[in-house]
């Protein structure tokens, strides 16, 4: 037998091993291709730099001492821990019970604005009513008002109501938000619609449905509102500003600005308040980003 018929006799699917790729774990991998992918990180890196260089700069600043930060050229890292900022920060302005302000508010804007929106966002999902779609475009329509034009009618308001310098001044006006509501209503349309009427069928009630089988199905995008809200609202400064008086019920960020005073002499105590401001919403990006993208994200396949 030739050796001709005996490559002829080779199965016609078979190919010859291309020298210019391997397979690895079923996909195939060319010298063009790993250089793409360090060239497309790289460059992922290299804009990154410029985006964390300012937090990490807000951390090692806290931690110099003002010699450090004048120096020039300009120091990128302490010689080592230096409490001074932090302690002069908290002795400057009542930092601390700011904090708390900043927390009560937001905390409690957050929760109201994730149960109204969920409501809302149920009806106009779930419950059929005649005009839905004129009254859903109404209510987005007001995501064009800026929120700078309801301040001062939100002022009068509800200092004529004595609420000026309360909790209740600083969240009335944010208890509910157009945005979070469309949000939710894109997630609530991804849920099969045979399965709600299923569960009405057997008898579950409209509250129950939304809180022990729609609402766990939709966690990511309420987390994704829940965290928006809450950055949204620790760091506003000119709604807290015109409506509170005193320091003690003052927000942390009009704290901040009340540091801006010893700046000159040593803006250690300005890095040090920012870098105990950036710590809550820095930990919510760091651990939650993952549910921000598939919060934004539903609603926009099918």
């Amino acid at each position: 037998m030739s050796a001709a018929s005996v490559l002829g006799s080779a199965p016609s699917g078979a190919r010859n091993p291309d020298p210019r790729r391997t397979t690895r774990t079923g996909r195939r991998y060319d010298l063009g291709h790993v250089l793409g992918r360090v060239l497309l990180y790289l460059m992922l890196a290299a804009l990154l730099v410029p985006v964390l260089f300012p937090v990490y700069y807000v951390f090692a600043g806290a931690l110099m001492e003002p010699r450090e930060l004048s120096s020039f050229p300009p120091q990128l890292a302490p010689t080592g821990l230096h409490p001074d900022n932090l302690l002069g920060a908290l002795n400057a302005v009542p930092l601390l019970r700011m904090y708390t302000n900043s927390l009560v508010m937001a905390g409690i804007i957050t929760v109201s604005q994730l149960l109204t929106s969920a409501l809302a966002a149920y009806a106009f999902v779930f419950l059929r009513f005649r005009g839905s779609a004129v009254v859903f475009a109404l209510f987005l329509s007001t995501l064009m008002i800026p929120g700078e034009a309801t301040f001062i009618p939100n002022y009068l308001t509800l200092s004529g109501w004595g609420l000026s310098n309360t909790y209740a001044g600083l969240v009335l006006p944010f208890l509910a938000y157009a945005f979070g509501t469309f949000l939710l209503r894109q997630s609530f349309r991804q849920f099969p619609r045979e399965l709600y009427d299923a569960a009405r069928m057997d008898g579950m009630g409209h509250l129950r449905f939304l809180w022990t089988i729609l609402l766990p199905l939709s966690k990511p995008a309420l987390t994704a509102v829940g965290m928006y809200v809450f950055i949204t609202s620790w760091n506003m400064y000119f709604w807290p500003l015109i409506i509170t008086r005193s320091t003690e019920m003052q927000t942390l960020q009009i704290g901040l600005n009340s540091l801006k005073t010893g700046e000159a002499a040593n803006p250690g105590l300005l890095l040090a308040g920012a870098a105990l401001s950036v710590i809550p919403t820095l930990a919510l990006v760091i651990f939650g980003q993952r549910f921000i993208v598939r919060g934004l994200t539903a609603g926009a396949v099918k």
